[in-house]
C-alpha cells in the first residue's frame, strides 16, 4: 500500500495543489485536508442539509433531529475513529500522512449525506418510481436519445447524486465543482462502481454521466 498514493493533496480539477497563506517560518495554516472540511462547512448545500429530517418525526419537544445536526455528529465520530486508526498505524509502516487521516475521514463523514433527497431512502425510492412507473417514464427516449444512460434515473441513489454534486461544473462555477483533494472524494465514495451495476447490486457509487 502506497500511502503517497492514497493520501494525496492534488485536487480534482486543479492542475497543480493550492496554496494557502503561511505563518511564520513558512508553516502552512491549513492543510489541503482542512481547506476540504472548511469548504464543505461553509457550502451552501451543507447548509440546506438543516432543512431535511434524519427521520419523519412528529416531535413531542421543539428540537427536531436534521440532516445537518447528524451529518455534524457522523463527523466527529469520524474523526475520533481516523484519530484512533492513526495512533495504531506504527512509524515502520511508512505512513507519512498520519496525521491526515482524521481530517479526511470527518470531511467524508461531512459530505455523506449532502446528495440525499428529503426523506432520504423513502425519497430515493419516490424518484425511482417516478422514472419507472410514473410520468417520468416519457422522459425516455429524450434521455436515451441524447445519449445519457437511463440507469442514473431508474436508479437514482443519493450517495451518487452527492459525488455529483461535490465534482460538477455547475454553470457559472469553476472546475471541478468543490475541488476537493482526490483523497477526500474517493473517502466519500462507498461503492466504486457506476450506475450501470445498479441492476445486480442495487447501491453504487456514481452516474454513468
Amino acid at each position: 500500500m502506497n500511502w503517497d498514493q492514497l493520501i494525496s493533496n492534488r485536487r480534482f480539477g486543479a492542475p497543480e495543489p493550492e496554496r494557502t497563506g503561511a505563518l511564520g517560518g513558512g508553516m502552512e495554516m491549513r492543510t489541503e485536508f482542512d481547506r476540504d472540511y472548511d469548504r464543505l462547512i461553509f457550502s451552501a448545500p451543507f447548509r440546506r442539509l438543516q432543512n431535511k429530517a434524519q427521520i419523519f418525526p412528529l416531535p413531542k419537544s421543539i428540537f427536531v433531529h436534521n440532516r445537518l445536526t447528524h451529518s455534524l455528529e457522523v463527523s466527529c465520530v469520524g474523526r475520533s475513529l481516523g484519530n484512533y486508526i492513526a495512533s495504531r498505524l506504527t512509524d515502520n509502516q511508512d505512513t507519512p500522512h498520519r496525521g491526515s487521516i482524521a481530517t479526511v475521514v470527518s470531511a467524508a463523514c461531512l459530505a455523506h449525506d449532502m446528495g440525499n433527497p428529503p426523506f432520504g431512502h423513502s425519497g430515493e425510492r419516490a424518484i425511482r418510481a417516478y422514472f419507472t412507473e410514473g410520468n417520468g417514464r416519457q422522459w425516455y427516449d429524450v434521455v436515451v436519445g441524447e445519449g445519457h444512460p437511463w440507469e442514473d434515473f431508474a436508479y437514482f441513489e443519493g450517495n451518487a447524486n452527492g459525488f455529483r454534486l461535490l465534482t460538477h461544473q455547475f454553470e457559472g462555477r469553476r472546475p471541478g465543482g468543490f475541488a476537493l483533494t482526490y483523497t477526500t472524494l474517493a473517502a466519500i465514495v462507498k461503492y466504486p462502481w457506476s450506475s450501470a451495476r445498479a441492476p445486480e447490486s442495487g447501491k453504487f457509487g456514481y452516474f454513468q454521466s
